[in-house]
């Protein structure tokens, strides 16, 4: 076991590091490019907990707001997905997630999934700059990594549920803003609260932005919408 492995391992199961580094040890051991620790699913909020750089966060918002991609997958499937090249060769179930990508700095995607006994709580991404293969002994350390996560990432999904305003002030990357202005869209519309998610949503894929600008604006007031009979509408 190679020296930066095995730090990793002792740093992910330590209690000295932050929420918001996590990210940090799998970059130590997969210097290829940038890594976001996220958590989503049936035990919390979809949510970015530690990413190494902005492209690493964007590439976990795209997939947070067209709930399709990578991460998602590697999830569902609870194994690694490896994407070496997502411009040349794009994974044809996930073609909202092709389009929005070929606009960031973003050649390969991998996604590993964390997952502590029976419960799925969310994706560790990798993803480098240009089109590459992740060799297998990255890919055993880097589901070693998610592993010895799980449970950094069990407890900050348990304690989100019995603090939920408080870990969400504390998060920069937290997504409790979209939640906000969903709950706006419904005060405006007669709607169910899943076609007011999906109203700012489908809003944000239109203007090729993220939920997360949609819902600053919605909460600002510069974006609202009104109902007339079936029609919905924008109001400026």
């Amino acid at each position: 076991m190679d020296d930066a492995f095995e730090r990793a391992l002792r740093a992910l199961r330590s209690t000295d590091l932050a929420d918001d580094d996590l990210s940090r040890p799998f970059v130590s051991v997969l210097p290829i490019g940038g890594v976001s620790v996220s958590t989503f699913g049936p035990l919390g909020a979809s949510e970015t907990v530690s990413a190494s750089d902005d492209v690493a966060f964007r590439i976990d918002e795209i997939q947070f707001d067209l709930t399709e991609g990578p991460c998602w997958a590697a999830l569902a499937s609870e194994a690694p997905v490896l994407e070496p090249d997502v411009v040349a060769q794009p994974n044809s179930e996930w073609p909202a997630f092709n389009d929005a990508v070929r606009d960031e700095p973003v050649g390969a995607v991998f996604a590993f999934p964390i997952v502590f006994g029976p419960f799925p709580l969310g994706a560790v991404d990798v993803y480098a700059p240009r089109p590459t293969t992740l060799h297998d002994d990255g890919v055993r350390q880097a589901m070693a990594l998610a592993s010895a996560a799980s449970r950094r990432v069990l407890r900050r999904s348990l304690r989100a549920i019995a603090d939920d305003d408080a870990l969400a002030n504390r998060s920069p990357y937290s997504r409790r803003i979209v939640h906000q202005a969903t709950g706006v869209v419904l005060a405006q519309l007669d709607v169910s609260p899943d076609d007011a998610y999906l109203l700012i949503q489908g809003h944000a894929f239109a203007r090729r932005s993220s939920m997360r600008q949609v819902a600053e604006e919605i909460l600002a007031g510069t974006v609202r919408f009104e109902q007339h009979g079936d029609l919905i509408e924008e109001v400026q």
